[in-house]
Parts: C-alpha cells; structure tokens; sequence
C-alpha cells in the first residue's frame, strides 16, 4: 500500500513539475534574453497571472509588461507597448526539448526575430532547425514579385511570425504592404496568396 501511495505522489510531482515548465524556464532566462524584466519582476508576473489578476507591471523602461497567455508549454508577453514576447517549448526526443522565442516589434508594422535556445537558455544555431520564409513565396505562381506594375518597390521584407499556444505550428505572415496606403495595399492583395505559410514542428524541425 505504502508503495501504491509513494507512486501516485511521484506521478503527482512529475505532473507538476512539468506543468511549471514554461513558467520556470521564462523566470530562469538570462535577463539580457529580456531586458525590460529582470528576474524578479518575470517571477512576479507569472504569480500574478496565476492569481487570476491582469498580469501587469511597470517595466524598466517605465512601461508596461503584461503577461497575455502561460500554459504549459508556451507563453505570450507583452513586453512594452511596441514589442512582444512568444515562448514555445518544442519536443524532441526521449522528453526533451528546446525553446523556440519569438521577439516582435511595431514599428509601426510587426516584424519578428527568431531564435532556438536549449533549456539551459544556450543558443541553438537554427540552420537545420528552421529556414526563413523568402518574399517569393507570397505572391502567387503567375506573379512576378519585382514587377513594378503591381508592386510598389521595398527595400523592407517584413514577416511577423507567431506561436500557436495549441499546437506546434508557426505561422509566417507579410507585413511589408502594410507600409502603404490602403489603395495600394489593396492592389498588391490581388497578387498575393490569400494564407500565411505555417511551418509543423516534425522530427526537430519546422517544415
């Protein structure tokens, strides 16, 4: 019986243990990772959040950070009025994992980094892990992208990418026609597809 009771506490514990994953690795990142929140104040956020309050603080820029999703795998931060946050833990083999973080800033239109951390918060190089969408693959196969007459020239290439808080996708989406007015926006729609691309995390790598 003893036995019995001692197994369902170690189930209990690992449960739990793997419910904090997210929240521990985002407490635990370098604060150079996210320099707006030390430690403290990212450790603060989460218990406010899962207080049931609106998780926010005012950041060392004198803003505001605001804790917008935790689950157990990902997070989203708001972390100043311009910029965001997305964690994701992605799974590989025999229970581990990596970090994929997505940093985005408005100015005014999104544009995102993307990187691969191991849990020890180490940089992962992201060549066999994940290769950038290129402008070419938004405009559709009978478009020419340098075409002049449905596309007034940029020398910006602007992608927001995001995390899905419910599966491991990425989604990549074009941003650059948003620097333009509406009319011309509404003209370089008719030669772009109408989806983003979404990459599926498949054998440690968005395809």
């Amino acid at each position: 019986m003893k036995h019995i009771i001692a197994v369902i506490w170690l189930g209990y514990f690992l449960s739990a243990a793997e419910a904090q994953k997210m929240e521990s690795y985002f407490i635990s990142m370098p604060n150079d990772y996210i320099v707006l929140l030390e430690e403290a104040w990212r450790k603060d956020l989460v218990d406010i959040y899962k207080s049931g309050k609106p998780a926010v603080l005012e950041n060392t820029m004198q803003g505001k950070s605001v804790m917008n999703k935790l689950t157990d795998n990902y997070l989203l931060l708001q972390s100043s009025e311009s910029s965001t946050v997305e964690l994701k833990l992605l799974s590989l083999v025999n229970n581990t994992y990596i970090i994929c973080m997505i940093e985005t800033v408005y100015a005014p239109v999104a544009d995102s980094r993307v990187t691969f951390y191991s849990t020890e918060w180490e940089q992962i190089a992201s060549d066999n892990i994940f290769t950038p969408v290129g402008k070419d693959w938004f405009w559709k196969e009978d478009m020419d992208s340098s075409s002049p007459e449905c596309w007034p020239q940029s020398e910006l290439f602007l992608v927001k990418y995001s995390l899905s808080d419910e599966n491991a996708t990425l989604t990549a989406e074009y941003m650059t026609p948003l620097l333009f007015d509406e009319e011309t926006q509404q003209l370089v729609k008719l030669s772009l597809k109408s989806e983003p691309k979404i990459y599926e995390w498949k054998s440690g790598r968005f395809e």
